[in-house]
């Protein structure tokens, strides 16, 4: 199939962020990670002209097909598919639950401008524990930029700025897994950058069991938002106590001078119970 013959006929949008996937291998790769069955309902986000979409839709049970561009939807309405539905909408603004009662594998394609704020959408925030779209979502395949991927399956052992508050946020929610990289001229018209294909395997549970999500979403924000300062004057500088800090820290066996990109999500989890209990010690004394 020339995907490149048919996507040279679409004028693409800039402001959209569209570059639309061509390499049939990639492409394949999607569809074989996605592991698709007649049993599955599947959410496309940026479905652009529908080169995945109809690989989708010849194994799936239902699809629904969210796009914001008016004119890819025109392209999307020529495909022949009783268990294609087009939605015609911004992804940030469509709730799951009220597509589909049915446990859903999202596969999306999406600008890279907007990478963050769409994951959030899907899994939410650390300290939201009742999320309606995560509750309907089984797995996810995300094409995203290199970088990003990089973010995303970072710890506290990798290059300090691939390693954030993302990388801790997916991984609470998600089990991630960078699948492949995907080079600049897999795509057309081609970005400046790489890509890469993750999955995220979505959590039935948190990676670990807070008593204080709301807190310890705080700390890692403390910890990141000054990245070059010691964990001690970044939580500090963020509005907490010296002395709680001070204690909190010996408390946790963690260091007042290691900065917070040196921290894994448990060292922050211990960090924040401290916080938490000597606060609480203080309030009550």
């Amino acid at each position: 199939m020339n995907y490149l013959k048919r996507a040279k006929k679409f004028r693409t949008k800039k402001r959209l962020g569209q570059n639309f996937l061509l390499d049939p291998n990639i492409i394949e790769k999607i569809i074989d990670e996605a592991s698709l069955s007649k049993d599955d309902v599947v959410l496309e986000i940026g479905p652009g002209i529908g080169f995945v979409t109809e690989k989708i839709a010849r194994l799936a049970a239902k699809i629904f097909a969210v796009e914001i561009d008016e004119d890819a939807i025109e392209e999307l309405e020529k495909l022949n598919f009783s268990n294609l539905k087009i939605i015609n909408e911004d992804i940030l603004k469509v709730a799951i639950s009220e597509l589909t009662n049915n446990p859903i594998k999202i596969i999306a394609n999406i600008p890279y401008y907007i990478t963050s704020p769409i994951i959030v959408h899907l899994l939410g925030e650390i300290d939201e524990l009742e999320h309606s779209n995560r509750k309907m979502i089984k797995e996810i395949m995300l094409m995203v930029q290199y970088e990003v991927a990089q973010r995303i399956v970072a710890n506290e052992l990798s290059a300090s700025k691939e390693y954030g508050l993302l990388s801790i946020l997916v991984n609470y929610w998600a089990e991630p897994e960078l699948i492949a990289k995907v080079p600049a001229k897999s795509f057309y018209p081609a970005p400046k950058v790489d890509s890469a294909l993750i999955k995220l395997k979505v959590r039935e549970k948190p990676a670990i069991d807070l008593k204080n999500p709301k807190l310890f979403r705080r700390v890692i924000q403390a910890g990141f938002r000054m990245r070059r300062k010691t964990i001690k004057n970044a939580l500090v500088n963020s509005g907490f106590d010296n002395s709680v800090i001070n204690e909190s820290l010996s408390q946790a066996s963690i260091s007042p001078t290691i900065r917070g990109e040196k921290l894994s999500m448990h060292d922050f989890e211990r960090l924040a119970r401290a916080i938490e209990e000597i606060m609480d010690g203080k309030s009550k004394s």
